[in-house]
């Protein structure tokens, strides 16, 4: 195995008794660095320590991760002119904020048999949010609606 030393310098090539007698010389714990290169990597290091860095380092990574959000738009058959621009408006807000927009069209009772009305809303809806928005999925009658799915250009 490839041995580092507690402070960091390079020992060489040696063998796994030689690495845990040094580590016991220097009174420190002998971690494993890189299992899978060849030769494996080991550190003459503080365990308690290696293991304290590893979890701030998990922590800072989570900070900077960012969660994809999905807000919902619930549209309906016989949406009004001012309904609907006010949906448009707060689509967009999403989509510029970060977040995934869905947007549903409902239908209830005989409201099925105008599903080409439901459709063109949903490709207006499209048009409307186009210069923010780009398809992440594509309007689809999943049982008695339509659901699109937007996301950020």
């Amino acid at each position: 195995m490839r041995l580092i030393g507690a402070d960091g310098q390079q020992i060489g090539v040696v063998t796994i008794q030689e690495a845990l007698e040094n580590a016991e010389k220097a009174g420190l714990d002998l971690v494993e660095i890189a299992p899978t290169s060849k030769p494996p990597v080991c550190k003459i290091m503080d365990f308690g320590k290696f293991k304290y860095e590893q979890s701030k380092k998990e922590k800072e990574t989570k900070k900077k991760q960012h969660v994809v959000v999905t807000k919902e738009v619930r549209l309906r058959p016989k949406i009004e002119e001012h309904d609907f621009q006010f949906k448009v408006r707060n689509a967009r807000k999403f989509l510029e904020s970060g977040c995934r927009v869905k947007v549903s069209l409902f239908f209830r009772g005989r409201e099925m048999v105008h599903r080409d009305l439901g459709f063109a809303i949903m490709n207006r809806f499209m048009e409307d949010t186009i210069e923010v928005a780009k398809i992440e999925r594509e309007p689809k009658l999943e049982g008695n609606q339509i659901i699109m799915f937007l996301t950020k250009k």
